[in-house]
C-alpha cells in the first residue's frame, strides 16, 4: 500500500489538511495510547467512532495518503453490461474467499492473471489485503469504495437478478446422469420431456431479444459439458458471456435452436447445416442466421453441436457514406474511385472488419433508378432497397449465378467475394466490359490484393485495367467517452511500436480504456470505428503492375503508394490514437509493422 506511516504522521497530515481539529488529533492520540493500538485502521476508527469526523471524508483523505484511488460509480451505472462483468469475476472466486471478503465490505471487480482490483471501503483493514492475497493474480491494487456505493454493487451482483432470465433461475432443474451403458443418441420423448419442464423456449427466446437490445452481432451456444453450456455474445468485436445453463442437457438446447430455425433438421446431428430465424423486435422485423456443426465433446457418447447466430438487423446498414466514419484522405479516394463508370473496387480484411458495411454504403451512393443495380451473395445478409438481389439456392448455385449475370444487363455488380478464378474472372471481365463493380477478398492489406489476384490466375494486365481501388480495412475498438482515462506513464517504446516519433509522443495525449469501464461501455470501450488503407490505382500504380509482369512485388507498390500519399493501416490508427478515439492497445493488437 505503499510507504508506511505511522498513525501520527497520518493524523499531523488530516490535521494540516483541515479534516480533524488539533483538538480532535491530540484527543486520538490519547484514546489511541490508552488502547495499546498503534495502527492506522485503529486511529481512524476512534476519529469515526468517537470523535465524530464523517466517515467518508476521513477514509477518503486516508487513502490519498496511502495514494490508494477512489472507485466512483453513478447509480444509473448499476445497470447493464457492467454488473455482468462483475458477476463473471465473481464466478472465478472459490465461495469461501468471496464469502470471507464479503464479511470485511470488500469486492473483487477485476480479476486476471497479472493484477486483481478490489474495492474496499476499508482500506486500512489488513484482514482484506491478506484475502487479496489469496486471489489467483500476482497482485492486487485496492480501490477505496464509499459504503453506501458498495452495499449497492454488493445487493447488485450477488442477490438482484436478472429480469429475463429470473424465471429460469427460478426452476429447480433435476440433473440427470448418463449410465455409462446408456445408448449412443439420446431418446427425442427425453429431450422432449426435458424442453417443455425446464422452459428452454424462453431461454433461447430471451436470448434472441438480449442480443439486439445490447447490439451484439452473433450469439454463440456452445456446449461446455454433459449438462452445462455456454452462451456468448459478440459485442464490438469480443465474445462475452451472457449466460451459462447448467443441469441441462446441451442437447436440448441445440434442440431449441433448430426447432425454431427455418432449414434444419432438428434429427441431423452429424453433418452442417445452415438456417435462419425472424422475430420482430421492438416492432422491427430482425433476421437471425443459424449456422450449426458438430463439435468433439469430452463426452464421447453424445453428440454435441455448436450454434453460431449471425444477428441481421436491418437498423444498423449505413446509407451515406460521410456516416462510416472514413479518415479524409481515404474518404476522398473512395468517392472517387466508386465515382468511375467502370472498374472494379476491392475492400479487403478479415470477417468482421467491415466490408459489407462499406460495400453496401458505396452501392446506396452511386446507385438510382436509371441504373440495374445487381448483388450476388452467399449468403445475403441485408436487404439493400432499389438492388435486385440475386437468390443463391441448391439449383442455381453461386459459380451459375456469376456465368450468367452479364446477360442480365447489369449497370453495377456487387459480388460479396471473389473466392476463386472463375469468380476473379466474372467480376474482372464486368469491370473491363463498363460495368462498376464492388467486391471484397481476404487480405492482410491493400497490395496483398494485387498478388492474390494473380496468384488467383488473374494477368496483370487484367489487374491493371480493371482496378480502380483496394482499400484494406480493420474496426477497432472505440474507447468509452465517460470513462477513458488519460494515460499519465505510457512507456515510449509502447508508441514508439505503432510508428509515433518522439516529437509525435511529446505532443500527444494518449488515452486508455477504463479497466473497470461504466454501465455506457464494455471494458471501457463503446462501438468501433474504421481504420484504412485506400491503394487507389494511379497511372504510376497500374504501370508497376503491367512492368512486373509475373514478379509482382508488393512492397515496390506499397513503397511507392505511401511516398504518394496512402497512409497504411498502422498510419491510419495513430491518427486514431491521436484523436483520443481508440487507444495505442487497440492499434497493435490489429495491425502488423508498416
Amino acid at each position: 500500500m505503499g510507504k508506511v506511516k505511522t498513525h501520527r504522521h497520518i493524523g499531523e497530515i488530516l490535521h494540516r489538511k483541515g479534516i480533524i481539529s488539533g483538538q480532535q488529533l491530540e484527543k486520538a492520540f490519547q484514546i489511541q495510547a490508552a488502547d495499546n493500538d498503534i495502527s492506522a485502521r485503529r486511529f481512524s476508527r476512534i476519529l469515526h467512532e468517537q470523535l465524530d469526523v464523517d466517515r467518508h471524508i476521513l477514509t477518503k483523505a486516508i487513502s490519498d495518503i496511502f495514494s490508494i484511488k477512489e472507485f466512483v460509480l453513478s447509480d444509473e451505472e448499476l445497470e447493464g453490461q457492467k454488473i455482468r462483468e462483475i458477476k463473471d469475476v465473481l464466478d472465478n472466486i472459490p465461495e469461501f474467499l468471496l464469502d470471507d471478503l464479503i464479511e470485511q465490505n470488500a469486492l473483487p471487480v477485476s480479476l486476471h492473471h497479472q493484477k486483481a482490483v478490489i474495492l474496499t471501503s476499508d482500506p486500512m483493514n489488513p484482514r482484506v489485503t491478506d484475502l487479496a492475497g489469496q486471489l489467483s493474480a500476482n497482485h492486487f491494487e485496492l480501490r477505496y469504495c464509499k459504503q453506501d456505493l458498495l452495499n449497492d454493487l454488493i445487493e447488485e451482483v450477488l442477490y438482484k437478478k436478472n429480469d429475463i432470465l429470473e424465471q429460469l433461475n427460478d426452476i429447480e432443474f433435476e440433473e440427470t446422469e448418463l449410465q455409462e451403458d446408456q445408448e449412443e443418441e439420446i431418446e427425442e420423448e427425453e429431450l422432449d420431456a426435458e424442453i417443455n419442464q425446464s422452459m428452454l423456449n424462453k431461454l433461447v427466446e430471451g436470448m434472441l431479444v438480449e442480443a439486439v437490445h445490447k447490439g451484439a452481432s452473433d450469439v454463440h451456444i456452445i456446449p461446455m459439458g454433459k449438462t452445462t453450456t455456454d452462451i456468448r455474445f459478440r459485442i464490438d468485436g469480443k465474445l462475452q458471456i451472457w449466460h451459462q445453463q447448467d443441469k441441462v442437457k446441451p442437447e436440448a438446447i441445440t434442440a431449441v435452436v433448430k426447432d425454431k430455425t427455418k432449414n434444419v433438421d432438428r434429427f441431423e446431428r452429424d453433418s452442417s447445416q445452415d438456417g435462419f430465424i425472424q422475430r420482430k423486435i421492438d416492432n422491427v422485423n430482425i433476421r437471425f442466421r443459424v449456422s450449426i456443426m458438430p463439435i468433439v465433446g469430452t463426452e464421447f457418447n453424445r453428440k454435441f453441436e455448436s450454434i453460431v447466430i449471425r444477428v441481421l438487423d436491418d437498423r444498423k446498414v449505413i446509407t451515406d457514406l460521410n456516416k462510416l466514419g472514413l479518415q479524409q484522405n481515404a474518404l476522398q479516394l473512395f468517392r472517387k474511385a466508386i465515382s468511375k463508370p467502370s472498374g472494379i473496387v476491392i475492400i479487403t480484411g478479415p470477417t468482421g472488419s467491415g466490408k459489407s458495411t462499406s460495400l453496401i454504403a458505396a452501392l446506396y451512393h452511386v446507385m438510382d433508378s436509371t441504373k440495374n443495380v445487381l448483388t450476388v451473395e452467399d449468403p445475403t445478409e441485408y436487404i439493400i432497397k432499389g438492388a435486385r438481389q440475386l437468390k443463391i439456392n441448391s439449383h442455381m448455385s453461386f459459380e451459375l449465378t456469376m456465368r450468367g449475370i452479364l446477360r442480365h444487363d447489369p449497370d453495377i455488380v456487387l459480388v460479396g467475394e471473389i473466392r476463386d478464378l472463375s469468380t476473379a474472372e466474372v467480376a474482372i471481365k464486368l469491370a473491363n466490359t463498363g460495368h462498376l463493380t464492388f467486391s471484397t477478398l481476404h487480405t492482410n492489406d491493400a497490395p496483398s490484393a494485387i498478388s492474390r489476384l494473380y496468384k488467383m490466375g488473374v494477368e496483370p494486365f487484367l489487374i491493371a485495367n480493371a482496378v480502380n481501388l483496394v482499400m484494406a480495412q480493420r474496426l477497432v475498438r472505440k474507447l468509452c467517452d465517460h470513462c477513458k482515462q488519460e494515460v499519465d506513464d505510457l512507456h515510449p517504446e509502447i508508441a514508439r511500436g505503432i510508428g509515433f516519433t518522439d516529437d509525435e509522443v511529446a505532443q500527444t495525449t494518449f488515452y486508455q480504456a477504463h479497466e473497470l469501464g461504466c454501465e455506457k461501455c464494455s471494458n471501457g470501450y463503446k462501438g468501433r470505428t474504421a481504420i484504412i488503407e485506400a491503394l487507389y490505382f494511379t497511372k504510376e500504380i497500374r504501370n508497376l503492375i503491367l512492368d512486373a509482369g509475373a514478379n509482382i512485388d508488393e512492397e515496390v507498390i506499397r513503397e511507392h503508394a505511401a511516398k504518394n500519399g496512402m497512409m497504411t493501416l498502422r498510419a491510419s490508427g495513430r491518427e486514431r490514437v491521436k484523436e483520443g478515439i481508440t487507444s495505442v492497445e487497440e492499434v497493435l493488437a490489429l495491425t502488423v509493422g508498416d
